[in-house]
């Protein structure tokens, strides 16, 4: 049975997601110190804005680089790869503090977010479902980890935060991937029985059948 990749698509324009990714960074910058000044804001509210900027740029820009996103993105391995290590690289304490006290890392940490949004939205229109299920998975596996690391970590891991906004992050964290998965299961759902029923058509099970016959 061949796997299907779920075809994602917005109802608005290229024109419109670009807006919508211009008011998304406007909104990030303009409320940078408020964001980042909360662990639980930095990374569970400023994280989603940046992937959500991210995801509305490639739809804007896939009408004019669709081919070259294709090109790079083979069944979105490369998008989900790299999206899996730019997350789990910011999930990490010591990355935090250092995007909190740096410029130009908290600069990489913007850029490399939005364009793992960009990615992955390219990444699910051309990932089988089989491979969107495992990067899923442990996506949602590595984020609940980490949210249960920061929630039994015997001392404060962040510089920058207490320990009460590391427990509430943690809290977040694996709240956010149980979330998340339920949604990736829930969005997929109605392909995976659509391709269920197509496998067990009669006029498929007909066609199985005579190609089964002429191999004798």
């Amino acid at each position: 049975m061949r796997a299907h990749a779920i075809n994602i698509d917005f109802s608005f324009s290229s024109r419109h997601a670009l807006l919508i990714a211009a008011a998304d960074g406007l909104l990030v910058s303009s409320r940078k110190n408020w964001l980042e000044v909360d662990m639980f804001r930095h990374m569970l509210i400023e994280f989603p804005l940046l992937l959500i900027a991210g995801v509305a740029t490639g739809r804007a820009l896939v009408e004019r680089f669709g081919a070259q996103f294709e090109r790079c993105n083979q069944m979105g391995l490369f998008g989900f790869v790299f999206a899996s290590m730019t997350l789990a690289y910011w999930m990490i304490p010591a990355a935090l503090d250092a995007a909190l006290l740096d410029g130009w890392v908290a600069a990489a940490k913007y850029a490399s977010l939005v364009l793992a949004g960009a990615l992955l939205w390219s990444s699910f229109r051309a990932a089988p479902l089989p491979l969107q299920a495992f990067f899923v998975g442990n996506l949602t596996w590595m984020t609940a980890t980490i949210g249960l690391i920061y929630q039994s970590a015997p001392r404060q891991l962040c510089l920058n935060y207490l320990p009460d906004a590391q427990l509430s992050t943690g809290e977040g964290l694996v709240s956010a991937a149980v979330i998340g998965g339920l949604v990736w299961c829930a969005s997929v759902a109605p392909a995976f029985r659509s391709t269920e029923a197509g496998a067990r058509a009669p006029g498929r099970c007909a066609v199985l059948e005579d190609s089964a016959t002429d191999n004798f």
